[in-house]
């Protein structure tokens, strides 16, 4: 499995962090270096018609040895904008002894046990983290190296029979637009799994229903010696309308099914303030009903301070989990694929989203399987070897499945 940490090594050092300001697809023209690489890569292991489009998705096709669907396999390319991707810096961590690993030279990043425990699973393992400044980007270039490992393995045996295979990499998937331009029906397949998972095992077929809200409040700013009566602080507008919000339904108090609304950007002087929330359910319900609860307290900010607020509000993807109902057939091949190999399937709801998710919306049914990273979207993030091994091993088997069921 050399090639598959080196893959992943190499495409982690390329900068490809998504930019949800920008409107262009890519939304940052980094992700063009990776996706040429790719395409480079997949021309010299022998894939039919490797190609980027002119939106920078990555597609190519591994021929049938044998008759049987034709299986996608699809991971994205960027990286979170939460943290620096710029100047990754991966280094391996051999045999891990249970101890603190200091990330930085410094010693001011620690990535802790005593923080994160799911550490104790995997002593005397190898793990590859980063230098504590930037992320590691194992969410999804893991994915991708592992979708890349496997399809050489199957090209090198061709004695292995497996169906057509379609391979798709797609841009922004991190700032929710990953499927907007993905043609399914030139993609081609009967169905797909997306390569975007956690843990060594976990395997998702429901995930939250999600939006975004971006309130703007308008302040007016005067100088503060002569300020009474006259300024409007949008700032302190601001920390009132958070405090609307209600407090249980935060992420860092919920897990499995719960559902929140998270602020994750303040951004305010006194002329102008700007909150950003992401707002997540996966009862539809529920998700109807916390989008109302930030409608209803811009409208309270409105009738106190004046019709000061205004409010976008955007739908970003569904529960793919009722267009994957009706085809739990591939879900129970995943998870005897993973058995084969060794893994213990553990099927849970994605407490975020996936390709997958608006995928299968556009008539293309796409599961979500593990790399075996954590701590995504952070400098604490890492991944363990023998998990990325074990989903080149899950890929394989359940393309050499797919043709004897």
């Amino acid at each position: 499995m050399k090639d598959l940490v080196d893959r992943f090594i190499g495409y982690a050092k390329i900068h490809t962090t998504s930019d949800e300001s920008s409107s262009s697809c890519p939304s940052t023209s980094c992700q063009l270096d990776l996706a040429r690489l790719l395409v480079k890569e997949m021309t010299e292991l022998g894939l039919e018609d490797p190609k980027m489009d002119d939106n920078g998705y990555v597609t190519a096709t591994l021929p049938a040895t044998a008759k049987g669907p034709t299986i996608g396999f699809i991971a994205h390319m960027d990286t979170a904008p939460d943290m620096s991707g710029e100047n990754v810096s991966p280094r391996i961590v051999k045999n891990y002894d249970g101890k603190d690993i200091v990330l930085d030279e410094a010693g001011e990043v620690v990535l802790s046990p005593f923080d994160f425990p799911c550490l104790n699973d995997y002593i005397g393992q190898d793990l590859i983290v980063a230098n504590g400044a930037t992320l590691l980007g194992a969410d999804d270039k893991a994915g991708v190296a592992e979708i890349m490992t496997a399809v050489a393995y199957l090209k090198d045996h061709p004695e292995i029979p497996h169906g057509r295979i379609r391979i798709g990499f797609t841009p922004d998937e991190e700032i929710g637009r990953g499927a907007d331009l993905f043609d399914v029906e030139g993609f081609g397949a009967d169905w797909a799994y997306t390569v975007d998972g956690g843990p060594v095992g976990q395997m998702e077929y429901e995930n939250f229903n999600a939006a975004s809200a971006t309130i703007r409040i308008r302040g007016r700013n005067v100088h503060p010696g002569t300020a009474k009566d006259q300024m409007i602080n949008s700032i302190h507008i601001g920390t009132r309308l958070a405090g609307l919000m209600p407090i249980s339904e935060v992420p860092e108090k919920t897990k499995g099914y719960q559902g929140f609304i998270h602020l994750h950007t303040f951004d305010g002087t006194v002329e102008e303030t700007t909150l950003k929330f992401i707002i997540r359910d996966h009862d539809k319900k529920l998700f109807e009903e916390k989008q109302e609860t930030v409608r209803r307290a811009v409208d309270q900010i409105n009738r106190e301070f004046g019709d000061r607020a205004t409010l976008e509000l955007k739908e970003q993807y569904l529960n793919m989990r009722e267009h994957i109902e009706d085809r739990m057939d591939i879900v129970e091949l995943a998870k005897s694929a993973m058995e084969e190999v060794g893994v213990t399937p553990m099927v849970e709801p994605i407490r975020g989203g996936t390709d997958g998710a608006r995928l299968s919306y556009m008539g293309l049914p796409c599961p979500n399987l593990f790399t075996g990273g954590h701590n995504f979207h952070g400098k604490y993030e890492f991944i363990p070897i023998p998990s990325m091994e074990k989903a080149v091993d899950a890929i394989v088997a359940i393309a050499k499945l797919a043709v004897s069921r």
